[in-house]
């Protein structure tokens, strides 16, 4: 669950929180309306806010702040030392709650796992000695970092060792710090967001992947949906091509197979037509040996030349003539 108030910084001189032996106050203020230092702080702020809900996915065991107060004693209370951490996680409490600030005396103990302060020239100091004295020996928080959002250089980070002392962290090759309470690493981003371009302090994943904004994260869901419903479409129409092909395969076969089949008959039709010619030829030469004797060569040749309808006409010639040569000269001149 995620708020976004005001938050505390805390007195370096109290080592014993006080609120476990003495009544705890419940008169306690949540807004001093006091303003973050920059409009680029407050979104530096709302991106790690909003992006850890996106990282931590579905899980309600978390809760996620920033500019809010934290409340850990009564002398802190007393002193009125309000201000607390730009950004702030704790795990493994009930994040369906609803909170004005963090009191840690209403939630059994619990300090921040998790702490990030933006700094400016004016609080760099405080952050990485006050700040960081509190959040070590007091909150006894796993993991602190410090980053100026005018500064894409200044990223630093802690955490808390075996001897409940903060050890510096070393960036890796890319520039970032890792954060063993959430998983994450801690780098910088440049693009623009709400308008404001800029380097600013976003989470990755452990493989590296930049941990989305709950819009970027909607848009990226709504692009992969475009381009499966795309690749979906895609798919089909390749199935509808491929079904053409093959039907127009399927067509063309047929057209071969007719064409094959047509060709036979052609052939069958062609062959019946020399079988005929070749039958009224030998009844013509029959009948011409029959009635004139001997049939030059030249002239069977000839014959052979002419078509079948011609050839029957030349059986009727053969049988009106008296000679071979008036056969010739009424038939075939």
């Amino acid at each position: 669950m995620v708020t976004e108030t005001k938050i505390a910084p805390i007195q370096k001189t109290v080592s014993v929180p006080d609120w476990e032996t003495t009544i705890p106050p419940t008169n306690l203020i949540f807004d001093d309306g006091e303003p973050l230092e920059s409009n680029r702080h407050r979104i530096a702020m709302n991106v790690l806010i909003h992006s850890i809900t996106v990282g931590l996915g579905d899980r309600e065991d978390y809760f996620a702040g920033g500019n809010m107060f934290v409340y850990y004693s009564t002398a802190q209370v007393r002193n009125k030392d309000f201000r607390g951490p730009d950004f702030f996680a704790v795990l493994n409490v009930d994040g369906r709650t609803n909170r004005q600030g963090w009191v840690v005396w209403e939630e059994n103990g619990r300090y921040p796992d998790v702490i990030v302060e933006l700094m400016s020239p004016s609080t760099a100091s405080i952050d990485k000695n006050k700040k960081k004295d509190i959040y070590e020996q007091i909150f006894r928080t796993p993991d602190y970092y410090v980053f100026d959002p005018f500064n894409p250089s200044s990223l630093q980070g802690w955490h808390l060792n075996k001897n409940q002392q903060y050890e510096e962290l070393k960036k890796n090759k890319r520039g970032w710090l890792w954060c063993e309470s959430l998983g994450f690493w801690l780098g910088t981003w440049e693009g623009t967001i709400l308008r404001e371009t800029a380097v600013w302090l976003r989470f990755y994943d452990g493989e590296g992947n930049l941990v989305p904004l709950p819009e970027e994260a909607a848009q990226a869901k709504a692009e992969a949906a475009q381009v499966k419903a795309e690749t979906a479409e895609a798919k089909a129409e390749a199935a509808q091509v491929k079904a053409e092909a093959a039907e127009a395969k399927a067509e063309t076969a047929q057209v071969k197979a007719e064409a094959a089949e047509a060709k036979a008959e052609t052939a069958e039709a062609k062959g019946l037509q020399e079988g005929l010619k070749q039958g009224v030829l030998r009844q013509l030469m029959r009948l011409l040996v029959l009635r004139f004797g001997e049939v030059p060569q030249s002239l069977e040749t000839r014959l052979e030349s002419l078509t079948v309808e011609r050839l029957e006409s030349l059986v009727e010639v053969v049988l009106t003539v008296n000679s071979l040569d008036q056969f010739i000269g009424d038939g075939l001149e």
